[in-house]
């Protein structure tokens, strides 16, 4: 060993670093071992600020009786959230009627808004004229806020002057439908609303799935015999399994967080037959102002949503085969 280093230093060769003792490496190893920390410090500081911190703040204000009008805000332990499941409660009714309409809106437009826009994305994905013109007029009314949907579609399902029953009448349908004022019309507004706004966006999503399926697949299928069906089912499906746990999830989480479509178009309407939870929590807390009991109704939900999401990842958990 000792005539290999003196064969190199007569060649003019460097000696061989020497090993660092106390693993630190060198000071450009660790300026590199820094460098992935500080690309992610300004999410993990937005995340801390408009993240963290309010779900810190949240549950300290659901175990307080916070009213922003008074000075005192006494330390009510779980009251808040008792309130919820206690028959007895004031609040008990109205809290559990606005969890049964969220899951109504929820269990009619979700499998609407994950089948449809398939469909529609299995239409866009084939050549035909006129194409890009169609997928950008499916997606144009999704760039539309909720206040522009919800206020058009009010006037639109005007029972008295809305287009929508004058249409009607000139097909022979009733002309005075309760679209906005009465079960089950109001549901089946807004869920039909809600579908013709927001289909456009899960079907972009599918559309850029189908497009990442490998051809030579739906090529191998065909000689093999595989009929359009069996293609679909057996290529398609498996390969956009992960574009729809996507889908599925955001769009449950989406319907369950409505909000400005039944507040702008059915009002709540009949009674309160339509309001949602986030409704109800936005009242309690800015209305009634009593934002711990609407902060123990927000981790309450945000709980039930968690579960119903994890839920959904173990039906729909994606399998390298």
């Amino acid at each position: 060993m000792a005539d290999v280093i003196e064969v190199g230093a007569a060649r003019g060769d460097a000696p061989p670093p020497a090993a660092d003792p106390a693993g630190r490496g060198t000071p450009a190893k660790r300026k590199g071992r820094a460098t992935p920390y500080l690309f992610l410090a300004p999410y993990l500081v937005l995340f801390g600020v408009f993240g963290l911190l309010p779900i810190v703040l949240g549950l300290w204000l659901s175990v307080h009786q916070w009213d922003f009008q008074l000075p005192n805000r006494p330390f009510v332990g779980l009251d808040n959230y008792k309130d919820l499941f206690s028959s007895d409660s004031a609040i008990y009714g109205d809290w559990w009627q606005s969890v049964r309409a969220t899951g109504i809106f929820t269990l009619f437009s979700v499998p609407l808004l994950v089948v449809l826009p398939l469909g529609l994305a299995l239409l866009l994905n084939r050549s035909f004229p006129g194409r890009t013109f169609f997928r950008a007029v499916y997606f144009a009314p999704y760039v539309l806020g909720v206040a522009v949907i919800g206020l058009l579609w009010r006037f639109l399902l005007d029972a008295n002057l809305g287009l929508v029953n004058r249409l009607a009448a000139l097909v022979g349908l009733p002309a005075d439908t309760p679209w906005v004022t009465s079960t089950p019309w109001a549901w089946v507004s807004l869920v039909g609303v809600t579908v013709w706004w927001t289909s456009g966006f899960n079907a972009v999503i599918y559309l850029a799935g189908l497009q990442d399926i490998p051809q030579e697949l739906y090529e191998a299928a065909k000689v093999d015999g595989a009929t359009a069906w069996e293609r679909f089912r057996h290529v398609t499906l498996p390969g956009l399994r992960p574009v729809m746990l996507f889908v599925i999830t955001t769009t449950v989480l989406a319907s369950a967080n409505v909000f400005g479509q039944s507040f702008l178009i059915t009002q709540g309407a009949p009674g309160t037959e339509t309001r949602t939870v986030v409704w109800f929590i936005v009242e309690e807390g800015l209305r009634d102002n009593d934002a711990g009991r609407a902060a123990a109704m927000s981790i309450v939900f945000a709980l039930m949503l968690a579960v119903v999401s994890l839920a959904n990842f173990r039906l729909f958990r994606y399998r390298e085969d």
